[in-house]
């Protein structure tokens, strides 16, 4: 934060010492007019930056909730690949290891992703998944090495469903830089007062663009901090992924 200040005081400086350099010399014109090269000139820099900052303010939520949807299809997938192996298992394991896969997936979508909007993970659902390895890390296969081989399998991909479930924690956590916000907030109340601040007194219906371009740019800020969280927001990322694969699960058991 420190340093972020004396970039700014520096920036600054940089222009009053010019100014007051050039003005000691004797170079250029007096420039009082608002519509003059020197307002014409920051007005122009000051619209791009809050382009700019609008822009990347938009496009990092909008990047992030691509990635948290493909991480939930991920582990989602990973649970049916799961499910599906199970079903090689003796039977006692195979009912055991299929429900708490149901169980943890229920348990996601109902109690777990509320949470998320909050930026955070149930820590009950890394126990359901801890105990599920430890269910299947225990069965008894004997000399069975088909038996054996799929327990491997089934733990592959309880592994994969726990991988995933980090990425999601991550997901959850992120968001971009606070610092980014406030720029895009500051450079759009400093482009909306720019012509006030130059010496301009809008009047009549000159205040109609000004107040139509400070309503776009008050609801594109709010928009930039309404999606700033992956799974809350209009860009919230829905547990559909886990719901269709629990409508997965029921198809496979129908046909085993």
């Amino acid at each position: 934060m420190v340093a972020y200040v004396f970039a700014v005081a520096a920036a600054v400086g940089v222009v009053a010492l010019a100014a007051l350099v050039f003005r000691k010399i004797g170079k250029g014109s007096e420039d009082t007019d608002p519509g003059g090269p020197s307002v014409a000139h920051a007005g122009a820099m000051l619209s791009a930056l809050f382009l700019l900052a609008f822009a990347i303010a938009i496009i990092v939520p909008w990047t992030m909730a691509d990635s948290a949807r493909q991480n939930t299809q991920d582990e989602s997938q990973a649970a049916v690949e799961a499910y599906w192996a199970a079903g090689d298992l003796p039977a006692d394991s195979r009912d055991a290891v299929r429900t708490g896969l149901r169980d943890y997936l229920t348990f996601v979508v109902d109690t777990e992703w509320p949470l998320m909007a909050q930026g955070r993970l149930d820590p009950v659902g890394s126990e359901r998944v801890d105990a599920l390895r430890t269910q299947v890390a225990a069965i008894d296969t004997g000399d069975d090495e088909d038996a054996a081989d799929t327990q491997d399998e089934v733990l592959d991909h309880v592994s994969d469903v726990s991988a995933a479930r980090a990425k999601r924690g991550v997901d959850a956590g992120s968001t971009p830089p606070p610092g980014l916000l406030v720029l895009t907030a500051l450079s759009g109340i400093i482009v909306v007062l720019l012509p006030m601040l130059a010496g301009a007194r809008p009047r009549g219906w000159t205040l109609v663009p000004l107040l139509a371009m400070a309503g776009m740019l008050g609801f594109g800020i709010y928009l930039c901090w309404d999606i700033m969280r992956v799974f809350d927001g209009p860009l919230a990322v829905q547990p559909d992924a886990f719901r269709v694969a629990l409508q997965e699960f029921a198809r496979i058991s129908g046909g085993v």
